[in-house]
């Protein structure tokens, strides 16, 4: 198991408010930054984070779409710590970021890990915003991988980019990444556990179990924690023929 690099945070419990199996499945009502060391090493790591990012402005837009607002009082918009972006943690790990946030994402991953690459979202429904920046037309995602576990899938899967609309979510996370994002992502990473430190309201989770893997989530906030539980019960229903229904 990694050694834990915030051991000033850890006590001698377990630092999970509420720990939930469903099927082989695990998720965690806690942070991230004291539970994840605990876990030892997962196949994958596949994450979207708390993005930094400026949320004021938007004019008339912003008062007629709560988007923007909900992100800043939910506290998305103060980014992460890059510590967790561990190659003790993962041997392959699949990091969203803001386009500011990029450049020092890569420069972590280039800590331990044997190759990587930018692959992009582009939507075809971005906000009509630009904030003296340019449209929000792209997301971006990092791939890094240690020797063993390269990108996986037919030539057809491993494109650079993926293209489709920004939905809107019927949950109340204000940055739910659509299913088809998420199945590209499982499709090219290998091995059979995937963990998401980061877990929001599950669609990680959702993805793995469509693609056949072994979910651990990790969300700090209780009611997306809770949707995340939902959502993980039906896709087990669905994928797996079990009931999790009173897990």
């Amino acid at each position: 198991m990694a050694t834990p690099l915030f051991p000033d945070a850890m006590t001698p419990a377990s630092p999970a408010v509420r720990q939930v199996h469903i099927g082989s499945h695990t998720l965690y009502l806690a942070n991230a930054y004291e539970l994840v060391p605990r876990l030892g090493c997962f196949d994958g790591m596949i994450t979207d984070p708390p993005y930094k990012i400026n949320v004021s402005g938007g004019g008339r837009f912003r008062a007629a779409r709560q988007h923007t607002t909900e992100i800043g009082k939910r506290g998305l918009d103060r980014g992460f710590d890059l510590e967790i972006l561990s190659w003790k943690f993962a041997y392959g790990i699949v990091c969203f970021c803001h386009n500011d946030q990029l450049g020092n994402v890569i420069t972590r991953l280039n800590t331990g890990f044997h190759r990587h690459a930018v692959i992009s979202w582009h939507k075809d429904n971005p906000m009509p915003v630009a904030n003296k920046h340019y449209l929000p037309d792209t997301e971006f995602y990092v791939h890094a991988w240690q020797q063993g576990y390269a990108p996986i899938g037919e030539l057809k899967d491993k494109a650079r980019h993926i293209t489709t609309a920004v939905g809107k979510s019927p949950f109340s996370h204000p940055t739910v990444k659509p299913d088809a994002v998420m199945d590209k992502i499982l499709a090219n990473v290998p091995g059979e556990t995937i963990c998401d430190p980061f877990m929001g309201t599950g669609s990680t989770g959702v993805a793995a179990i469509k693609a056949g893997r072994q979910f651990t989530g990790i969300e700090i906030d209780p009611e997306f924690f809770e949707i995340a539980c939902q959502r993980i019960r039906t896709a087990v229903a669905k994928h797996e023929g079990f009931d999790g229904a009173n897990a």
